[in-house]
């Protein structure tokens, strides 16, 4: 089974995972807009990004999206441009068909024993995980990424227990 785990979001991050190993994790793919330069999400290169790493004829494909939701404390304007780009995902995954599923962050950081904890620590848990990857998850901007295996990871340990 190929899972495609995503972190939504200007700075989120897209992992392609197979049975239980990393195969790719990619920044989301952005653009800039309007006269301030501003940052939207590019949704013609993410649907390129994973059109050209899923085996079309591949029936055992399954998308992890991060359920996200208005937070407290954010301003109306970004969470209107995050809810947009959570949208281009769901967009981009309903006409590629691919089957979608989405999990609480709660949910895949209690699995992680994240909750509570620095948003960097998504990183170092990874890296603990997946010691093979800890080159591409060396930065603190690389948490995004992380956080991308994390929720495919936790798919696919999930997923296993259900069968």
């Amino acid at each position: 089974m190929l899972i495609v785990g995503i972190d939504p979001g200007i700075s989120g991050s897209i992992c392609f995972f197979e049975e239980g190993k990393i195969l790719d994790v990619i920044e989301m793919p952005v653009m800039t807009d309007g006269k301030k330069n501003k940052k939207q999400v590019n949704g013609a290169q993410i649907y390129n990004e994973i059109f050209k790493r899923i085996d079309t004829s591949h029936k055992d494909i399954r998308v992890v999206i991060e359920q996200v939701s208005a937070m407290p404390g954010q301003g109306v304007t970004s969470m209107f441009n995050f809810g947009q780009s959570f949208g281009i995902l769901k967009g981009i995954c309903s006409a590629m068909q691919l089957p979608m599923f989405f999990v609480r962050p709660a949910k895949w950081k209690k699995y992680f024993n994240l909750i509570n904890s620095q948003k960097d620590a998504s990183r170092t848990r990874a890296i603990e995980i997946f010691p093979y990857f800890s080159a591409q998850l060396s930065k603190k901007k690389d948490s995004n990424k992380a956080d991308a295996i994390l929720i495919a990871s936790f798919y696919y340990e999930t997923y296993k227990k259900d069968e």
